[in-house]
C-alpha cells in the first residue's frame, strides 16, 4: 500500500488540476458567449451616421505637414456619429464608441471611478471575466486631455481588444486604410491618425495623461514614435492630442496603439 501511495497522490493531484482547468475553460467560454451576446444586443440599440457634419474642424496646421505624410489620405475620412442615448439608458457610465479599422474593435466604451471595475464586469455591470472596454478614470469623457487612454482585455477569441494584436502584423500595416481610429462621444466626434504601434514588457510609462510643459509632452511623443514597430511617417507636435489603445498581449507584455487627433466637430 505504501508503494502505491505516491501514485494515488499523483492521480488525485492530476484529477484536481484537470477539474480546475475544465472549470476555467468553461468559465472562459461562458464569458465570451456573454460578451458576444451583449454586443449583438447593443448593436440593435445604436444608430450610426457616416454623413459629414457641417461644423468640422481640422486640428492640424496643414502647411507644416509633409507631402508623404499619410494624413492627406485620411483627412477626408468621414467622422462617425453614434447616438449613445439608448446605451446610456442601459448603462449610464457609457461615454463613447470606438472603432479601429483592420480589427474587430467596434465597441461602446464606459468610464467609472477606477481602472479595475471593468476588468471584471461587462457592459451590463454584471461579473464577467472578459470585462469591457473602458476609458481611463483620469480622462475627460470628451477626450480633451493630452493623452486619452482606452483599455480592454485582449481576449483570445478576438473580442474586446483581442484583435488589437493585428496591428503588429505586416498585413495590417500594408493597408493604409487601417491607420485611423474613429471615436464618437456625446458632445463630439473625432478622427485620429495612428503614429505608433508596438508590443512591450509591462510598463506604465505610456499612461501619462497630463504634462507640465510642451517639452515634456514632446519628449513623451518622441518616445512613443521611437518605440513603434513601424514608421508611419507622422510627426506629433506640442499642440497635438493623443489617443492610446492598450491591452495585454500575455501576462508579461502589452500591445499598444497611439494616434493623434486630426479632425473633430
Amino acid at each position: 500500500m505504501k508503494k502505491k501511495l505516491p501514485i494515488i497522490i499523483c492521480l488525485i493531484i492530476s484529477i484536481s488540476l484537470l477539474g480546475y482547468s475544465g472549470i476555467k475553460i468553461f468559465s472562459w467560454v461562458k464569458d465570451n458567449q456573454k460578451s458576444e451576446q451583449i454586443m449583438e444586443d447593443l448593436e440593435q440599440k445604436v444608430v450610426f451616421t457616416q454623413e459629414e457634419p457641417s461644423n468640422v474642424t481640422v486640428t492640424q496646421d496643414e502647411s507644416e505637414i509633409k507631402e508623404d505624410d499619410p494624413y492627406w489620405d485620411f483627412i477626408n475620412t468621414n467622422l462617425v456619429d453614434v447616438d449613445l442615448s439608448e446605451l446610456k439608458k442601459t448603462n449610464p457610465q457609457t461615454v463613447g464608441w470606438v472603432s479601429l479599422k483592420g480589427t474587430n474593435i467596434n465597441y461602446p466604451f464606459v468610464q467609472t471611478t477606477d481602472n479595475s471595475y471593468y476588468l471584471t464586469h461587462d457592459f451590463y455591470q454584471q461579473y464577467n471575466g472578459g470585462g469591457w472596454v473602458f476609458l481611463d478614470y483620469r480622462n475627460n469623457v470628451n477626450l480633451t486631455d493630452k493623452n486619452s487612454i482606452i483599455y480592454a482585455h485582449g481576449r483570445a477569441n478576438s473580442t474586446m481588444f483581442g484583435s488589437l494584436k493585428n496591428i503588429l502584423t505586416q498585413s495590417w500595416v500594408n493597408d493604409q486604410r487601417n491607420f485611423i481610429v474613429q471615436v464618437s462621444t456625446e458632445e463630439k466626434n473625432t478622427l485620429w491618425q495612428v503614429f505608433s504601434v508596438y508590443r512591450i514588457p509591462n510598463t506604465n510609462d505610456y499612461l501619462t495623461t497630463q504634462f507640465q510643459s510642451d517639452e515634456e509632452f514632446n519628449n513623451f511623443a518622441q518616445m512613443l514614435i521611437n518605440r513603434s514597430n513601424f514608421d508611419f511617417k507622422t510627426t506629433v507636435k506640442a499642440s497635438d492630442k493623443i489617443l492610446t489603445l492598450s491591452t495585454c498581449y500575455n501576462n508579461d507584455e502589452k500591445v499598444v496603439l497611439h494616434a493623434k487627433l486630426i479632425k473633430t466637430n
